[in-house]
Parts: structure tokens; C-alpha cells; sequence
């Protein structure tokens, strides 16, 4: 299917790759039907993706695995929200989980959503985004420094 965005041209994606928010995205409710968008380079793999919406072409948001940021990262999520999904090995494996970027004008504050990861089912292609049980996860976590000891 030939994608239609505002940032990255028309872009051809195998309808495969659909993923579907049955309930949206906090924000965006009415907007259900997104694909994963990165940039190719090869021998690299992509570090930023942008989720992109099927239904509005401005709507694209980048996200970012989260052990780039926090190896550590383990979300508390019902297992109610997990079983909306779709059938979900025992061991976790088959679900992907990617965190929201924020990137302000002043580029040493940018911060990921440690707070409401998206969950996505790589099977199913079903996805939704969550509220994490942790306390400590904060909602504006900077990841500034973080990227330069990684890129170094």
C-alpha cells in the first residue's frame, strides 16, 4: 500500500506491517491504523522510528526501543491490557515496546515517556498504549546524555 505522509513523501508499505490501536492513542483517540517508519541504512540498525498514522498524514510520532535508554525497563502492565492483544507467549516474546520522544528546540531536554510505553503485539499487529504500574517511571525522563555516551 502506498502511504501518504507529511514529513517522508508517499512511502510504499506491505499492508502487513498494519498496526492497529483499537482504542487510539492518548491524544488520539480517533486515529487507529498506524505503520512503523525508519530510516534504512545499511549494516545499521534504526535507533529512532516514527509511529505513523494511516488516517492523518501530519501524525507521525517518533519512538525508541527502550533498552537504548534503560536496559533495566520492565513496565507493569495488567494482564487483561496484555490479552487484548491478542495470544502472548508465556515468555513475553513477540511483544515489542517502544517509548514516545519528546524533542524540544533546546536538544539536551529531550525525554522519553518512561510513564506510557506503546505495546505492540508482532504477531497480531494489535497495539495500545499503557499506563506503567512503576512509581518511579517519570513521564519526562531525559535521555540527553544518554544518547552521547552512546553514540561515543
Amino acid at each position: 500500500m502506498l502511504v501518504k505522509t507529511k514529513h517522508f513523501g508517499e512511502v510504499e508499505i506491505d499492508d502487513s506491517k498494519l498496526i492497529t490501536f483499537e482504542k487510539g492513542i492518548m491524544g488520539l483517540e480517533d486515529l487507529k491504523k498506524y505503520v512503523l517508519i525508519f530510516d534504512e541504512k545499511e549494516g545499521e540498525e534504526a535507533v529512532v522510528y516514527w509511529l505513523q498514522s494511516l488516517e492523518e498524514p501530519a501524525v507521525a510520532l517518533p519512538v525508541i526501543s527502550p533498552t537504548l535508554i534503560k536496559p533495566d525497563y520492565n513496565p507493569l502492565i495488567e494482564e487483561e491490557v496484555l490479552e487484548s492483544l491478542g495470544q502472548v507467549k508465556e515468555d513475553g516474546q513477540g511483544l515489542l515496546v517502544l517509548l514516545s520522544l519528546t524533542i524540544p528546540t533546546n536538544i539536551e531536554d529531550i525525554s522519553v515517556n518512561l510513564k506510557a510505553p506503546f505495546v505492540i503485539n508482532v504477531d497480531t499487529q494489535k497495539a495500545c498504549q499503557v499506563i506503567a504500574g512503576n512509581d518511579d517511571y517519570e513521564i519526562k525522563y531525559k535521555i540527553y546524555d544518554i544518547l552521547n555516551k552512546e553514540a561515543r
